[in-house]
């Protein structure tokens, strides 16, 4: 327990907690993302396969748990990163003109703050169905009609605009970090992780951009 302690409370070891956890949370968003495409094959389709899920009690709620402990250490564990480079240097550069690091990389702390505030957002709206609570749960020939919440949900304009941010958040901050964490944890591929990065982020952004925007068209009613 010491060792553990002594290694979490290290740089390094902070630093691999934030790796480990941030790729979680990459398979997670990823497999959230493909489940979403499935708005696509229709009402029947989406909602047998969000009903499939709700019905897996023994798995769902530890894969909650699980994602919740990951997203809390995650934060908690960058924050204190970005506080100790903070202390580490407490008098500012004069001129601070950074020759390589990109916005998205000098903002990791803020955004990744922003992205727990959305994802509170998005449990309290598709979750605990507070924010449209007409919509939310209705039953279905399938069980719940999770295409229909979904579907009245992103037809307000105000929703979809907070989902589209949040999204873009999201991407950039996994794309990004996918590739910090990789080196983080040691492994070297062949390929350009800074573009398999950049890839991720886009990928994520139209995977989630995609359903919200057919519905909020009429594509998919």
């Amino acid at each position: 327990m010491r060792e553990l302690r002594t290694f979490t409370s290290s740089s390094i070891g902070a630093k691999q907690l934030v790796a480990v956890t941030g790729l979680v949370l990459l398979l997670f968003a990823i497999q959230h993302m493909v489940g979403h495409l499935q708005m696509f094959g229709g009402r029947h389709l989406y909602n047998a396969y969000a009903n499939f899920l709700q019905d897996l009690w023994e798995l769902k709620w530890p894969v909650r748990v699980l994602l919740l402990i990951a997203l809390i250490v995650h934060l908690v564990a960058a924050l204190w990163l970005s506080a100790r480079n903070r202390a580490a240097r407490p008098v500012p550069y004069a001129r601070y003109a950074p020759a390589t690091s990109s916005i998205v990389a000098r903002s990791m702390a803020w955004t990744g703050i922003a992205i727990f505030a959305f994802l509170a957002f998005h449990i309290v709206h598709f979750t605990a169905g507070v924010i449209q609570p007409a919509y939310f749960h209705q039953p279905a020939r399938e069980g719940m009609d999770t295409y229909g919440m979904f579907v009245h949900g992103f037809q307000n304009p105000a929703i979809y605009a907070i989902y589209m941010t949040g999204t873009a958040i999201i991407s950039l901050h996994l794309g990004h970090g996918a590739a910090s964490w990789i080196q983080t944890l040691g492994w070297r591929p062949r390929f350009d992780l800074d573009r398999a990065g950049r890839i991720t982020a886009l990928v994520l952004l139209v995977g989630y951009a995609l359903p919200p925007t057919a519905v909020l068209v009429g594509l998919v009613r």
